[in-house]
């Protein structure tokens, strides 16, 4: 598996690379974004790990770029910023996951193998439409509707829904999601899980009188109908 790992702090990069290799990945650096962006573009990678700060171009700038010719290319963001703004920043920007520094090696080696393997369900799972209510999501398309209507979703908003659509009628936890849609342990000391239920619910149930996403005080959320 090739990774490509974009990182400032020499002595990050190094110790993350020789983790990499111990673990039988083939790792390549690169110490700004401009340079990861020209790699990222340029060659075939299987998973991509980038600082937010960088020099030339930050990781968020990079990310977004990526994204618009890669989109399906998994990304984990290292950063020391670790609030839920710093977070939702991130993944808005198109990162699947988010390690927060510092960290270690098999954390984000677990994180790597979770991506890595879910990735690898997602290809395999193209052309799937999952319905609920008036709701329809293509998988493969990645356009969302409900009944006429055609609803711009961000690439987490879009895999937030899509669980909750694949397991309707029932109660999902804030861990659950964090684990199963984000691939990480649920912060309680953060709420962007909430966050992104509050941006499905603007995009999902505003325009609508009937309510689909709901909450369960103490327990978490619930997509269902009446």
């Amino acid at each position: 598996m090739n990774i490509l790992v974009i990182e400032d702090d020499l002595r990050v990069a190094d110790l993350i690379h020789r983790g990499l290799q111990e673990h039988g990945f083939t790792p390549t650096l690169a110490y700004d974004g401009l340079s990861g962006k020209k790699l990222a573009l340029q060659n075939d990678y299987d998973l991509i790990i980038t600082d937010i700060i960088l020099p030339k171009m930050d990781g968020l700038d990079l990310c977004k770029q990526i994204r618009q010719t890669k989109p399906e290319l998994p990304i984990i963001m290292l950063t020391a910023l670790g609030t839920t703004d710093d977070k939702v920043e991130g993944f808005d920007a198109g990162a699947d996951d988010y390690l927060v520094k510092p960290f270690e090696m098999r954390e984000l080696l677990v994180r790597i193998r979770a991506l890595l393997k879910r990735n690898h369900k997602t290809v395999n799972n193209t052309g799937f439409i999952l319905r609920f209510a008036d709701l329809e999501m293509n998988l493969s398309t990645k356009i969302v509707k409900r009944g006429t209507q055609e609803i711009n979703l961000t690439p987490k908003e879009f895999k937030l829904l899509e669980y909750m659509i694949q397991n309707p009628e029932r109660v999902l936890s804030r861990v659950e999601i964090a684990e199963k849609v984000w691939d990480t342990h649920f912060d309680t000391g953060t709420n962007f899980i909430d966050v992104y239920i509050n941006y499905l619910r603007k995009k999902i149930d505003r325009d609508f009188e009937e309510k689909l996403i709901h909450t369960k005080s103490g327990m978490g959320f619930i997509l269902k109908n009446k």
